[in-house]
C-alpha cells in the first residue's frame, strides 16, 4: 500500500489551495457559446510544480482535487465534468513521468528538458486534449478554439518554463520529494 507522508499532505494541500486561487479567482476568463472558452492565468503552475518535483501521483492528485475544489469554490460552467477533472489531473501527471524520462537516473536535469517536459503536457492538453472535450461536452468548434490556444500555448510555455526554474531555485529544499542526494534539482545546464 502506498503512504503519502504528513509533510507530502501538506505540500499538496498548499499547492492545492493556490491552483484554486490562481485558476478560479485570479484569471482572465473569455467565454465562448455561453461556456468558458478560454482562461489566462498561472493556475495550473502549481500542478506543474507538485508534478515535476513531488512525482506524478501528487501532480495528479493537485490536479484533479485542484479542480474539484475549484468547481464548489467558483463554478463557472455549470455541471461537473468529470472529463475535465481528468484534464486537470493530466497536467500534473505529464510533466512529473517526463520528468523522469528525461532524468535517466540522475539526480539533475537541465532547462531543455524542463522546456520539453511543459511544451509537451500544454500541447497534449491545451491544444488537442480540452478543444475535444469542450467540443464533446458544449458543442464548440475546435475550429474557434485551437487557434487561440495555440498561441496562448506559445507565450506559455517559455513563461512557465522560467517561472518553474525559478521557482525551483527558491524553493529547492522545500519541495524535494525526497531529502538528500536523491532530489530532484534542476541544474542551470541546458540539458
Amino acid at each position: 500500500m502506498l503512504k503519502i507522508s504528513t509533510q507530502a499532505l501538506t505540500r499538496m494541500a498548499l499547492l492545492i489551495a493556490l491552483n484554486i486561487i490562481l485558476t478560479r479567482v485570479l484569471s482572465v476568463r473569455i467565454p465562448i457559446g455561453g461556456v468558458e472558452g478560454f482562461r489566462f492565468g498561472f493556475g495550473t503552475l502549481p500542478v506543474f510544480f507538485a508534478g515535476i518535483f513531488m512525482g506524478p501521483l501528487a501532480g495528479g492528485i493537485v490536479g484533479a482535487v485542484g479542480d474539484i475544489g475549484g468547481f464548489f469554490v467558483n463554478n463557472v460552467g455549470g455541471a461537473f465534468m468529470p472529463l475535465l477533472t481528468i484534464n486537470a489531473a493530466l497536467r500534473g501527471v505529464i510533466p512529473g513521468l517526463l520528468v523522469l524520462l528525461f532524468s535517466r537516473g540522475r539526480r539533475q536535469i537541465g532547462v531543455f528538458p524542463l522546456f520539453l517536459a511543459v511544451g509537451c503536457t500544454f500541447v497534449l492538453t491545451e491544444v488537442f486534449l480540452l478543444p475535444y472535450l469542450l467540443e464533446l461536452l458544449f458543442g464548440l468548434s475546435r475550429i474557434i478554439t485551437v487557434p487561440p490556444r495555440i498561441i496562448q500555448t506559445a507565450v506559455s510555455i517559455p513563461a512557465y518554463t522560467l517561472l518553474i526554474f525559478s521557482l525551483s531555485r527558491a524553493t529547492e529544499r522545500t519541495f524535494s520529494s525526497d531529502s538528500g542526494e536523491n532530489a530532484l534539482r534542476l541544474s542551470a545546464k541546458i540539458w
